[in-house]
């Protein structure tokens, strides 16, 4: 039975995906995003072995509370464990749980042929998945993360390919993805995913900062202001645009064909 490396569990989860979850905090990730709130997730080091029973054992403790949620893998970065999330949501849905995935697919690489099988895995037993699209162009995405946006790319046409829902979220950060040019561009590659059911956009907060002072890591942002919900409402709608935009030149195209 595999165990997984788990950095902390909610249990009344409220923004982790649809309805009140359950909501495991895995440790591990490869991105270093210059405005993680969560850097403590980083390293594999300092975790709680858990297997998928005893997380499932204690969802069914507050089974009520979730009946029209269910449960959620965030991190971290989920696939960096994806064996431990496959036997998790494969016993979760064997009991009828609804199973969510946040990640930012990362790890995910195309040409790998044995990795992809076992995504194929984990797709079967995922219900939605909350793919974090940090920048649409990939210099910025390889300063803003210290990595490339290409594999999450293909981890987002895979998903559309495999029909899984996606949730996309995307951090509003003042001076580097607030910007309404790069914002209507991501619009216009989100119009061209098919299986993109919603969209959120976060305003950047500065709630991490304490951590990285506790874990004597310098922070990237100091001194960058928070953003207003009115911020972030006004960038999706720019993101919205281009949606639109792409998806009406599709439509046309087709018709044309």
């Amino acid at each position: 039975m595999i165990k997984g490396k788990i950095h902390s569990l909610e249990s009344f989860g409220t923004v982790d995906g649809p309805g009140v979850r359950y909501v495991v905090f895995v440790k591990g990730c490869p991105m270093r995003c210059q405005f993680c709130h969560n850097p403590d997730t980083w390293s594999m080091e300092g975790a709680t072995e858990m297997t998928a029973d005893e997380i499932l054992a204690a969802y069914d403790r507050n089974h009520p509370f979730y009946k029209n949620g269910g449960l959620t893998v965030t991190g971290g970065e989920p696939l960096v464990q994806i064996d431990f999330v496959t036997e998790l949501f494969e016993k979760a849905k064997a009991e009828g749980i609804h199973t969510c995935l946040d990640t930012s697919g990362a790890p995910f690489r195309k040409d790998n042929a044995a990795l992809v099988a076992k995504y194929d895995r984990l797709m079967k037993v995922t219900d939605l998945i909350m793919l974090d699209i940090k920048h649409v162009d990939e210099e910025a995405h390889l300063k803003l993360c210290s990595f490339s946006g290409i594999p999450i790319r293909d981890f987002a046409k895979y998903t559309e390919q495999r029909g899984v829902d996606l949730l996309i979220r995307h951090v509003l950060v003042p001076g580097i993805t607030q910007d309404d040019d790069a914002l209507y561009r991501l619009g216009l590659y989100l119009g061209t995913l098919k299986n993109v059911k919603a969209l959120d956009v976060l305003p950047y907060h500065t709630m991490g900062v304490n951590k990285y002072h506790e874990l004597g890591i310098e922070y990237p942002l100091e001194g960058v202001p928070a953003l207003t919900k009115d911020d972030a409402k006004k960038a999706r709608e720019v993101i919205l645009s281009g949606m639109r935009e792409e998806r009406h030149i599709l439509a046309t195209e087709h018709k044309e064909d």
